[in-house]
């Protein structure tokens, strides 16, 4: 049978979702955790790979097994040999045809921004931070650009494996919870570090070095030496993709009451 797992972790200790061979990747984690469960290999696909210091809300995975055993067993099980910061929060038996990656609709990010003179302290590796104020208005009339489908080459980093840099970009929210700002973002796919070179940009025309339409040039202009630098990982939380509702696949996991 294919078993689909919504997991939740810490990027900060990790060196993002993908495999290494030194063994310090999320994936890595949870196969071994899974393993140990199932007492057999197991194998993980993901729905997006997260990169170092990148956190997850509702990454989802799917793997095949013939073992039979209660959906809640899964769930409990695995996370008994996993570390404080990984956790499965919930698992459901799928078809065959399902597919974590491809068979995803879409993927949703969020970044959180401190805005303050002095760095995080509590926070630190859980929030962007930035000490100049910023101008949401600014923000939100240059993020307004980059709707639609576009060429997104300059927001790619030279890593992206990607087959077309082009991709649907659905919704960019941007929005203050006292001190400090959540970006969200909503899209067919991202590319290798595409929010993060987009919270660059965004973060330069809210603090006033750039102006609005500085970013439809950026995007025009197709150069990732057309960008601002690559922001953070600390603040970037992967929500997780979504699928067609009859798949019945959730959406949401108890984390995300507890971002701004």
């Amino acid at each position: 049978m294919r078993i689909a797992l919504g997991i939740s972790y810490r990027g900060q200790h990790y060196l993002g979702w993908q495999s290494q061979p030194g063994g310090r990747t999320v994936q890595d984690h949870l196969e071994a955790a899974l393993a140990r469960f199932a007492a057999q290999p197991v194998r993980t696909v993901c729905a997006g790979r997260t990169d170092t210091g990148v956190h997850a809300l509702n990454q989802v995975v799917h793997f095949d097994t013939e073992l039979d055993r209660e959906v809640f067993s899964w769930v409990r099980g695995t996370n008994t040999y996993l570390p404080a910061d990984i956790a499965v929060q919930w698992c459901l038996e799928v078809n065959d045809q399902f597919h974590a990656r491809n068979s995803a609709r879409g993927r949703r990010y969020a970044y959180v921004v401190l805005e303050s003179p002095v760095r995080p302290a509590l926070e630190s590796g859980s929030v962007g931070w930035v000490f100049r104020p910023l101008d949401g208005d600014a923000m939100r009339a240059a993020a307004a650009h980059l709707l639609g489908e576009q060429d997104f080459s300059a927001f790619r980093s030279a890593e992206c494996q990607a087959a077309s840099p082009v991709k649907t970009l659905r919704r960019i929210e941007i929005s203050r919870h006292g001190a400090y700002w959540r970006f969200d973002f909503d899209a067919s796919a991202f590319l290798h570090h595409m929010v993060r070179n987009i919270m660059g940009c965004l973060i330069a025309v809210g603090s006033g070095v750039r102006p609005a339409a500085w970013l439809k040039d950026v995007l025009d202009g197709r150069s990732r030496q057309l960008a601002a630098p690559t922001f953070s990982p600390d603040g970037l939380y992967f929500l997780g993709p979504y699928y067609e509702a009859s798949l019945a696949i959730p959406e949401r996991t108890p984390a995300m009451d507890w971002l701004p």
